[in-house]
């Protein structure tokens, strides 16, 4: 079943052409990465695709429904989930209690946040607490944890809208090639498990040849090439892109 569908996306700055006539598909259950050298065009097609910045035309809907002109709360209602390339997390609550403050939201009871809070959701927190594995350091604050926990309580935030579609925004940024093999593995299988769509933009091609179902790759606002890793792999004029910034085969690319 197709999640997302976007025909035509398009955004200028001025003169500049920052996405042109973008469009592709994802299916429930799919991992698609999105990448590209810097100013390829991929953070304003995906802050687009959240509500973040107008599109300037074409369209993205979501099963079905048009996301232009919503405002990215509107999109997280919709079952759309977000992370950040920077973890946004209370540093100074404890691991449960920021899951709880996005169950509140959630469930409507925002307005419980200063009273019954700590009485609310506790056993949906530590369920997805326990599907990330950091269930054991649900009473730590946030502020004490290592980074690669920080990025599993961000996706068990965002998990906590039951979304059918999850857009990442360089999930692993900034952590070790250990932990980034592991989280996204994790998402992967969680993905698969709950038939959720995953979009991802990555700068760690080992990241993205490993977990992505397929890719798309952007250049100076145009999509270039999509498919299968192989084949997104062995596109000549992707791999021309990529010279001048390292090998297509390498970990890491800006």
């Amino acid at each position: 079943m197709t999640v997302l569908r976007v025909t035509d996306l398009c955004k200028s700055y001025g003169g500049v052409q920052a996405v042109c006539n973008v469009s592709f598909s994802l299916d429930a259950g799919e991992i698609l990465a999105l990448i590209g050298p810097n100013g390829a065009g991929k953070t304003t097609c995906f802050n687009m695709l959240n509500g973040q910045i107008a599109a300037g035309s074409g369209s993205a809907e979501f099963e079905g429904r048009s996301l232009i002109g919503l405002k990215p709360r509107q999109i997280w209602r919709l079952g759309v989930g977000r992370t950040f390339q920077i973890t946004a997390t209370f540093s100074s609550m404890s691991v449960r209690e920021n899951v709880q403050t996005a169950l509140l939201n959630f469930h409507g009871r925002l307005s419980s946040l200063a009273t019954l809070a700590a009485r609310l959701y506790v056993d949906e927190a530590e369920s997805l607490l326990e599907r990330v594995g950091i269930a054991a350091q649900a009473e730590r604050p946030c502020a004490v944890l290592a980074y690669g926990d920080l990025k599993r309580v961000e996706l068990a935030i965002a998990l906590a809208n039951r979304p059918r579609l999850l857009l990442m925004d360089e999930p692993t940024a900034g952590m070790a090639p250990t932990e980034r093999v592991a989280l996204m593995q994790l998402t992967a299988e969680l993905a698969r498990a709950s038939n959720i769509a995953v979009l991802f933009t990555e700068h760690d091609m080992d990241v993205v040849f490993a977990h992505a179902d397929r890719i798309l790759v952007l250049n100076h606002g145009n999509l270039i090439a999509e498919g299968k890793p192989a084949e997104v792999r062995a596109n000549r004029e992707v791999q021309e892109v990529y010279l001048g910034s390292g090998s297509l085969f390498g970990a890491a690319h800006a």
